[in-house]
């Protein structure tokens, strides 16, 4: 039963003309498609596409529309001052260091105080009063935005930073003091 293909294959070398039947490859191929069908593309993928491309468009050509009409921040329209300004950070690099040294300076120092429930009348009340210093810079910080930068405003917003950096200093020799005097009563 089992035969070598390589010799059917050398018998059928010198048959050169060896046709196939009408229709063969017809039926072949119907064969084909039966098993093997061509799935098609959905119609509504191409319309997708087609939106995507369009939605695209009209978004890139708004981003270069707004880029294109934005004017220079640094120089104001009509001799009025740019209302860009959110914090002392924004309205030159120096005052940005300068107000990142203070709020860090502050947040450290807080985050070293240790609360307890013996000290925590006198931590409350120093923390109320940041909270005070607080709400008058933001105060200050409207003022700079309606009035833009002046030097009063720019001195008392640095002045309110200092002032509540000195608040937290004396907040922990307090606490220290606090400390030593209860350290000395639990001795005697």
């Amino acid at each position: 039963m089992a035969q070598d293909l390589r010799n059917l294959f050398k018998e059928e070398e010198g048959n050169k003309e060896i046709r196939m039947s009408k229709g063969h490859e017809a039926r072949f191929l119907e064969r084909l498609d039966e098993a093997l069908p061509v799935k098609k593309k959905a119609s509504y993928f191409n319309f997708l596409n087609i939106a995507a491309s369009v939605v695209l468009l009209l978004g890139l050509s708004y981003g270069v529309f707004t880029m294109s009409n934005q004017t220079d921040p640094n120089i104001p329209e009509d001799n009025t001052v740019v209302n860009s300004i959110k914090t002392l950070g924004d309205v030159s690099p120096d005052l940005k260091k300068v107000e990142d040294y203070y709020l860090a300076s502050i947040n450290l120092e807080l985050s070293k105080v240790q609360l307890t429930p013996a000290n925590k009348d006198l931590v409350d009340g120093y923390i109320e009063r940041l909270k005070e210093l607080n709400e008058e810079y933001d105060k200050l910080t409207e003022e700079l935005n309606e009035n833009g930068p002046n030097a009063e405003t720019l001195d008392a917003l640095i002045a309110n930073l200092k002032f509540r950096l000195n608040l937290v200093m004396r907040l922990k020799d307090k606490l220290s003091e606090y400390s030593e005097d209860a350290f000395v009563q639990e001795s005697i």
